[in-house]
C-alpha cells in the first residue's frame, strides 16, 4: 500500500494489469467480515421468532447460507477477469441505458441498508452507553464513509484486521454455548415446523444473495490469472463461515430469550454464557457493522457514477468519487434520522421486495458470463454509448421482466402475499422460481446470436487497452 496512492484513484473505470495486486486469499476476510456483524445476527432471529426451535432453525440457516452464497461467490470471479466493478458489468445484458433499471434498485438497496445499519448501531450504543441516537447515527456514517474514501486497499486491510478479532470472539462464544442448558423442545427433532423453517432458510439465502450486487468490486484489482476456482472458493469460504457462524449467534440468542429484542437478547445471552462478555461482543460486532456500511457506501458511490456515465460519459477522479460518497452519506443519514420506531420491520419488508428485484438480475448476469458469452467482453464497448451492446438489450430486459412476474404469486411480505405463498402458509419460495425462469428465458432469447463473432469483435476492440489505461 505504501507504493500506491493513499486515496484510491480509480472508480468505475478499468483496472489495467500493471495495477493489479493482492492475493486471492484476501477475499475470505472481506466476506467473512461482510457477514460478521449485528445485521446478520438479526437475520438469525427470524425463524425462532416465528416459533421454530433451535435445532431446525440451525439446519435452515446452514442450508440457506449455502444456497445464497453459491450464487454470490460466482460473481466474485468476474472481478479479476474484467477489472470492472459489479454493476457496470450489467451493460452487455441490459444495454448501455437499460442497465439503469438494476442500478436504480442497487442504489436504493445500498442506501437503505446503510440507514438500517446506522439505526441499529445507534440503538446498540444507546443501550450500552446512553448516547444520543442521532449523534451516533451521524458518527457511524462519517466513520464508514471516511474508510470508503481511502478506498479498496484500506477496506481490505481493515477487513483482514477485524476478521482476526471476530474469529476470537466467535470461538469463545461457541465454546461457551456448551454451558447452556436449552429446554428440551429446542433440541427436539420431532418439533419440526414447516413455515418457520422455510422462512428462515430463504431469509438466510436472500441475505447472502444480496451481496451479489457488489461482490466483484472487491476482487477487480486481483491479477487476472488468480483463477476462477480460487476466487470462487475463497469468497465462498469467507461468506459461508461468516454468515452461518454469525447468524447462528442470533438463532441461539433468540432461542434463549425469545421475548426480547435483538440488542438486549444478544447481551443477555452472552452474559449468561460467559459473565461480562455481552458488552465486548456487541462492540466487536458493531465494528463489523461499520465496515459493512463502508462497503455499502463504496458500492453506492460506484453505482451513482455508473448512472451519471449513462447520461454523459465521465472521466473517473477522486473528487467525483468523494462527491458521490458525500451524497450517499447525506441520503442514508437523512433516512435514518426520519426512521420511526418500527423502521427495522418496515424497511425489512421493503428490502424483501428489493431482493426479489435482484433475483432475476443475478441469474441473467451469471448465465451471460459463464454460459452465453463465456467471459468474452469488450471493456471499451461497455463504455461506448453507441457500441456493440446497444443502448437497450431486449433479451436481458425481457428475461428480467418474465422472471420477476413469475415470482409474484410466491411473494410473502407484510406488504403483499401471493396466492401460492398463502396456500403454503406464508412460506416464501420466490427465489427458487425466479432464478430458473430468468435463466431459461434469457437462454432462449439468446438463441441464434453469433457470440463467437461477437467475441472476436470484443477482442479487437480491446487491443492495447492496458497500455492506454
Amino acid at each position: 500500500m505504501a507504493k500506491r496512492p493513499l486515496i484510491e484513484v480509480r472508480s468505475i473505470d478499468y483496472v489495467p494489469q500493471r495495477e493489479r495486486h493482492g492475493k486471492v486469499w484476501h477475499l475470505w476476510p472481506v466476506w467473512f467480515m461482510g457477514d460478521a456483524h449485528l445485521a446478520t445476527i438479526a437475520t438469525g432471529f427470524v425463524g425462532v421468532g416465528l416459533g421454530g426451535n433451535l435445532i431446525w432453525m440451525t439446519i435452515a440457516v446452514l442450508l440457506g447460507i449455502a444456497l445464497g452464497t453459491f450464487f454470490m461467490a460466482f460473481h466474485s470471479t468476474q472481478g479479476p477477469q474484467l477489472g470492472l466493478p459489479q454493476m457496470i458489468q450489467s451493460r452487455p445484458q441490459f444495454g448501455y441505458v437499460g442497465a439503469l433499471l438494476v442500478w436504480g434498485v442497487a442504489l436504493i438497496t445500498f442506501l437503505g441498508y446503510n440507514a438500517f445499519n446506522q439505526v441499529l448501531a445507534a440503538d446498540t450504543l444507546t443501550t450500552l452507553y446512553g448516547t444520543n441516537p442521532k449523534v451516533s447515527m451521524l458518527g457511524i456514517g462519517i466513520l464508514a464513509a471516511a474508510l470508503a474514501v481511502v478506498g479498496y486497499d484500506w477496506i481490505h486491510a481493515a477487513q483482514r484486521l477485524l476478521a482476526g478479532v471476530l474469529l476470537v470472539a466467535l470461538v469463545i462464544m461457541t465454546i461457551s454455548v456448551g454451558t447452556v442448558h436449552f429446554p428440551a423442545d429446542q433440541l427436539d427433532v420431532h418439533q419440526f415446523k414447516m413455515i418457520p423453517f422455510l422462512v428462515q432458510l430463504f431469509a438466510a439465502a436472500a441475505y447472502q444473495l444480496s451481496w451479489s450486487i457488489y461482490v466483484s468490486d472487491y476482487s477487480r484489482y486481483l491479477p487476472k490469472n488468480v483463477g476462477v476456482v480460487s476466487a470462487f472458493c475463497w469468497t465462498y469460504v469467507g461468506a459461508f463461515i461468516g454468515g452461518a457462524w454469525t447468524m447462528l449467534v442470533g438463532t441461539v440468542a433468540g432461542a434463549m430469550f425469545p421475548t426480547e429484542h435483538l440488542t438486549p437478547a444478544l447481551r443477555h445471552a452472552a452474559d449468561s454464557m460467559l459473565p461480562g462478555s455481552g458488552e465486548p461482543l456487541l462492540i466487536v460486532t458493531l465494528l463489523g457493522l461499520v465496515t459493512i456500511t463502508t462497503l455499502n457506501f463504496y458500492g453506492a458511490s460506484l453505482t451513482l457514477l455508473s448512472v451519471a456515465d449513462s447520461f454523459k460519459p465521465i472521466k473517473s477522479s477522486v473528487s467525483k468519487r468523494v462527491i458521490t460518497l458525500l451524497i450517499g452519506l447525506l441520503v442514508a443519514t437523512a433516512i435514518a434520522f426520519s426512521a420511526s420506531k418500527d423502521f427495522a420491520q418496515e424497511f425489512g419488508e421493503f428490502l424483501a421486495i428489493l431482493l426479489y428485484l435482484f433475483t432475476p438480475w443475478t441469474a441473467i448476469n451469471l448465465v451471460d458470463f459463464y454460459i452465453v458469452r463465456k467471459g468474452h467482453y469488450s471493456v471499451r464497448e461497455i463504455f461506448n454509448p453507441n457500441g456493440m451492446y446497444g443502448r437497450w438489450n431486449w433479451r436481458g430486459l425481457t428475461a428480467y421482466g418474465v422472471g420477476f412476474v413469475s415470482m409474484i404469486p410466491f411473494f410473502s411480505t407484510g406488504l403483499y402475499r401471493g396466492p401460492i405463498a398463502v396456500a403454503l402458509g406464508g412460506a416464501d419460495l420466490a427465489m427458487l422460481v425466479g432464478l430458473p425462469v430468468s435463466t431459461i428465458v434469457y437462454l432462449m432469447a439468446c438463441r441464434g446470436v453469433d457470440f463467437e463473432e461477437e467475441a472476436r469483435r470484443a477482442a479487437q476492440a480491446d487491443v492495447g487497452i492496458d497500455d492506454e489505461a
